[in-house]
């Protein structure tokens, strides 16, 4: 029995590999967990992600400041979700999932409410707006510990697809915020209390906005995420360890190989997200498009969620080897639109690669995680030659859950370093081409390391497993 003691919410005995308590006692728990911990993800992604709709209209309301700075602030928040995420991957066995779920998304309403004020006044140094693009990172640490809580209750054989899940409805938040944005700040929301509204002029036309509600519409929602964390959640026993037993991953190679190749999916993911809105705005200005730039994370947060069969039907490694080729075609499409080739920029063919390379990250974020514990699995026998199948599969589900949280704050960095490369090739060239091939490069070192790694014949992923641990692996 899944005993609750000493406390209510502590799960004491937990056996997910075990069908008889996974399919009597186990699944419901862990479907409860999971669609609690799903609201929770997606609302920290639309705060991390926020500042990029926020940033492009900052000018239109009054703000002075320059391209290149714009492009930093939209960078920042990706640059401190990722060492956020350094920190939060360890936080669930030291903390439990319950109580840490709970605090980090409560901690949302900082930047939220952050935002709101400091918008309403086009005096408001630029120092603040860094700050709090700072503190936007908050929701973008949240993503490593909600994934590793949600693998240590789901069995092997559901672990993957629990993981599309809560990451692909999570990423969604990304795609809810830029579809909202534009939308509430159009209304009188909380008003009179969140301020007047704003004059806002875009090619001569003044319009009212209400640029606060870009961080005060989010309050509600965090409030009432919060406590259905903290009264609905679960911790699990089990899944205890300090940061000392967790970090023995920073020895294991393939780490920091996974790392590289999450780097290049849900960095380009989440760098592309946080960059198309502004980048679009200063190519395109006449496209008047900007409530369309939602469909891009919609559209790879979807095939996140939705392609982890694909994964699991022809395996990972080859999944992610064709995901790379995509991408590196998805690049020079996107160079071809804006004149990298010599033809005059073409907004349709532009608009139209930046969704190919959105789909393309999502099945990729989602054939990566798919590797992970295959890998570690894999590896086992080598790491503990005389084991005993439960302790590799007690080991390997602990680092699995380890390198998951590690190489989701490691790609994390996309988000930074993309913005980062638009804003400095635009000062130094006027166009975004030198950072296209900066990341088509990119790319195709990925498809070089995927292959030499996992998609040869002879690779890891491929080579026979002992008989003795066909329980680990199985």
């Amino acid at each position: 029995m899944a005993s609750r003691n000493p406390a209510r919410h502590v799960l004491t005995d937990w056996r997910p590999e075990d069908p008889a308590f996974w399919s009597t006692q186990g699944k419901p728990i862990a479907r409860r967990n999971l669609w609690i911990s799903i609201p929770n993800l997606l609302l920290a992604f639309a705060v991390w992600m926020v500042w990029s709709m926020v940033v492009a209209k900052l000018k239109l309301v009054g703000f002075k400041f320059g391209t290149e700075e714009l492009f930093w602030l939209t960078a920042l928040p990706a640059l401190s979700g990722a060492t956020l995420r350094i920190f939060y991957s360890f936080m669930v066995p030291i903390l439990g999932g319950r109580l840490w779920t709970t605090l980090t998304t409560l901690s949302l309403l900082v930047p939220a409410i952050g935002i709101g004020l400091a918008v309403q006044d086009p005096h408001t140094p630029y120092t603040t707006f860094v700050v709090l693009a700072l503190l936007c990172g908050l929701g973008g640490g949240n993503f490593a510990s909600s994934m590793s809580n949600i693998s240590f209750f789901f069995p092997k054989a559901e672990k993957g697809n629990a993981l599309a899940l809560n990451a692909g409805f999570g990423n969604l938040g990304v795609s809810v915020m830029q579809f909202l944005v534009p939308v509430v700040v159009g209304l009188s929301l909380f008003a009179p209390l969140a301020g007047a509204p704003q004059t806002a002029v875009d090619h001569g036309v003044k319009t009212a906005i209400s640029l606060q509600n870009a961080g005060f519409v989010w309050v509600p929602f965090i409030l009432v995420a919060g406590a259905l964390a903290w009264f609905g959640m679960n911790d699990i026993a089990s899944a205890r360890a300090s940061f000392s037993e967790q970090a023995v991953v920073f020895k294991r190679k393939h780490n920091w190989v996974i790392c590289w190749l999450y780097l290049g999916t849900f960095g380009s993911f989440i760098g592309f997200s946080a960059a198309f809105p502004l980048l679009m705005k200063t190519l395109f200005p006449s496209a008047h498009a900007m409530q369309l730039v939602f469909l891009g994370p919609l559209v790879g947060a979807a095939s996140r969620a939705l392609t982890g069969w694909v994964s699991d039907k022809f395996g990972g490694q080859k999944v992610t080897h064709w995901v790379f080729i995509a991408l590196a075609a998805g690049v020079l499409a996107v160079l071809h639109s804006v004149g990298g080739f010599g033809a005059a920029p073409y907004f349709p063919l532009f608009f139209a690669s930046f969704m190919w390379l959105f789909l393309c990250t999502g099945v990729g974020n989602a054939s990566t995680f798919q590797m992970i514990p295959a890998i570690v699995r894999a590896d086992m026998p080598r790491l503990m030659p005389l084991g005993e199948p439960a302790a590799r599969l007690k080991a390997s589900e602990m680092e699995s859950a380890a390198i998951v949280g590690f190489s989701s704050a490691i790609g994390a960095f996309g988000g930074f370093f993309i913005p980062l490369a638009f804003g400095n090739s635009m000062k130094a060239t006027g166009g975004p081409s030198t950072a296209l091939f900066v990341f088509l490069a990119f790319y195709l070192s990925c498809v070089a390391v995927n292959w030499a790694f996992y998609a040869r014949k002879s690779s890891l992923l491929h080579a026979p497993q002992p008989a003795s641990n066909l329980e680990v692996v199985a």
